[in-house]
């Protein structure tokens, strides 16, 4: 315990003195348990004599309270002497690096998030809950923690994940790669990060799909990319808007474009592959949902049909299992191998062996599989619950664009402007209805209410609800918005 003696008076009263200053602070709050008298007076080396009189002296002024067998606890003082907290002191970024953060990144913002007091929401980051997975999940944790190593982990990860997961993208998404392709991160929000580090020097042109997702876009302008937004429309990304000059990347979510669930073609899969070799650049494939295909095969991955190794395929299982896990991959052309290595080696020495090693094991089992199918199953039923539910309930209020796979659908209120569209939001919140808009999706938002709808975590019936609650929000909005107009209109 780090407490300072003053040198003032009996050693009992210097440390009783220490004592009341940490608890005043905060530094001890209520309910702390102290160390045991004998391990106090070691590290301040005093006598156990001095503990113990400071001690009773505490318990005397009603600071500290004894249980038998348990030690001595902290009362929280009857009227609080807490100094309020002090305000963050405010200082100039100290790189470049942290001024485009700052300017980028808010950590009070909601976007995406699930807010309190909320009856339903449509989040869209959160993926389908299931009983039966989580007990699995427990099970392998319990079954790997005996052979998990206590040290270090290997930086590229476990061989026996490596090798479960290369069998089973190259089974299911139709990759080309080896378990040394493999690397093993913490998520596809690191698998984005270490692609920047490795790839993209401040200033370098990096194309991204207009709208894209935030999450990539806000990583790559941390690392000073100078992007450039390329529209997406039915069929993708639009590669007759690719950019005359060359850029050094260009990040796709092609199977499931995010937000608006397009899939790329295969001639424009042709075609940038093409761009990447005539620019001597890289492409980085976003695969966040695509083993989430409902309506149709499963579309094969951009770099099943890449001859060139230039593209750097990223999936995750925080859609698939959970988020929490913090657990994906890169497919590493194997020009890049050591660099990535490098990286992820500097980013966190590995990622954590133990939930690899269950991951293993539930991939191996056929676990993993099975829960894919059952899931995929669940959201095709959610999301046809979905989409029948506003075209019964919303009408041509709402227009939503066609998807067929993942967690999401991308909706648009119809004739509503995006400051409209942002009081609508607010009052369906007040009403108890989370809504969340696409506008962080775009380098350059449109003037129109767009929504991003998800569905993975609620069940048929909350959707349903939810729908309905959204529908009354609707109406309930344009009476407050164009109420006295519409009166107005009656009367004459």
């Amino acid at each position: 315990m780090d407490l300072v003696l003053d040198g003032n008076g009996p050693r009992y009263m210097q440390l009783v003195r220490a004592l009341k200053q940490a608890i005043a602070s905060g530094r001890l709050p209520g309910g702390t348990r102290l160390p045991a008298s004998r391990d106090l007076a070691r590290d301040l080396v005093v006598s156990r004599t001095t503990v113990v009189a400071a001690f009773d002296q505490l318990r005397a002024e009603g600071l500290l309270t004894g249980r038998v067998g348990s030690g001595s606890y902290v009362n929280a003082p009857a009227s609080p002497t807490q100094r309020p907290p002090v305000a963050r002191r405010s200082v100039l970024p100290q790189s470049a690096y942290s001024r485009r953060a700052r300017e980028l990144h808010d950590p009070d913002d909601l976007s995406g998030r699930r807010l309190p007091g909320m009856r339903h929401a449509f989040q869209y980051a959160l993926p389908l809950v299931n009983a039966a997975l989580n007990t699995a999940w427990l099970r392998e944790l319990g079954r790997a923690a005996p052979y998990v190593r206590p040290n270090y982990p290997m930086p590229q990860g476990l061989p026996s994940l490596r090798e479960a997961i290369c069998k089973h993208v190259t089974r299911t998404r139709g990759l080309q790669c080896t378990p040394q392709d493999i690397l093993v991160v913490s998520g596809a929000q690191q698998a984005i990060s270490l692609a920047a580090r490795v790839l993209v020097d401040p200033g370098d042109d990096v194309v991204i799909e207009e709208p894209q997702y935030f999450g990539a876009r806000t990583i790559l302008q941390m690392h000073g990319a100078n992007l450039i937004g390329v529209p997406v429309d039915a069929e993708g990304l639009r590669t007759d808007r690719l950019p005359n000059r060359p850029a050094k990347l260009v990040c796709l979510t092609p199977s499931h474009h995010f937000p608006t669930g397009a899939v790329l073609s295969l001639s424009r899969r042709i075609d940038v592959l093409q761009y990447a070799r005539q620019c001597a650049g890289w492409i980085l494939e976003d695969d966040y949902d695509g083993e989430f295909r409902q309506d149709a095969q499963p579309v094969p991955a951009l770099q099943s049909i890449d001859r060139d190794g230039r593209v750097l395929y990223v999936g995750s299982f925080s859609k698939t299992l959970f988020p929490s896990m913090r657990l994906g991959y890169i497919v590493m052309p194997s020009g890049l191998h050591d660099d990535f290595l490098a990286a992820k080696w500097a980013a966190d020495f590995g990622t954590p062996a133990l939930e690899q090693a269950a991951l293993a094991q539930l991939i191996t089992t056929g676990a993993y599989e099975r829960h894919l199918r059952a899931a995929s199953k669940r959201l095709v039923e959610r999301r046809h619950a979905l989409c029948d539910a506003i075209v019964r309930q919303c009408g041509a209020r709402v227009t939503l664009r066609p998807s067929h796979a993942g967690m999401h659908v991308l909706a648009e209120v119809t004739g509503l402007s995006a400051a409209e569209g942002v009081q609508l939001i607010r009052h369906a919140r007040e009403r108890g209805l989370g809504l969340y808009p696409a506008t962080n999706c775009y380098l350059d938002p449109p003037d129109r209410c767009e929504l991003l709808m998800g569905y993975g975590a609620m069940s048929t019936r909350d959707v349903r609800e939810a729908v309905t609650l959204f529908a009354a929000c609707l109406d309930s909005w344009a009476l407050r918005a164009h109420g006295p107009a519409l009166r107005l209109a009656h009367s004459r």
